[in-house]
């Protein structure tokens, strides 16, 4: 490796095996899609697959890994304002609810 260079390494360890099962779950998906071809790929190497279809298969990683995280964020943000209502109008107990004609924020996820 040449001076300045570095190795790519993972920021939480423990996803490097969920990420291996992603790539190789998004590459069959594609190709049973005609999108890409993944014959070149043999065992864990990919050294003969086309820049491109690797490309495929980083990208809707990416893809993916953003929705995820949007998902989260959008699901946090509807607990959290259901919490402060709940808190505002006194329902600071599990078993206590909300009457079933007020707002619904679970929907507000599938709308916004």
């Amino acid at each position: 490796m040449g001076t300045g260079q570095r190795s790519n390494s993972y920021v939480v360890k423990e996803a490097a095996q969920a990420l291996h099962n992603m790539k190789y779950e998004i590459a069959k998906d594609l190709s049973a899609a005609n999108i890409i071809n993944t014959a070149p790929i043999q065992g864990d190497y990919w050294g003969y697959m086309t820049a491109k279809d690797c490309g495929h298969v980083g990208g809707q990683m990416v893809k993916n890994m953003i929705l995820a995280a949007e998902q989260s964020l959008s699901n946090q943000a509807v607990a959290s304002v259901q919490t402060s209502f709940n808190a505002t109008l006194g329902y600071q107990k599990q078993n206590d609810t909300l009457p079933s004609s007020n707002l619904n924020l679970n929907s507000l996820d599938s709308k916004y």
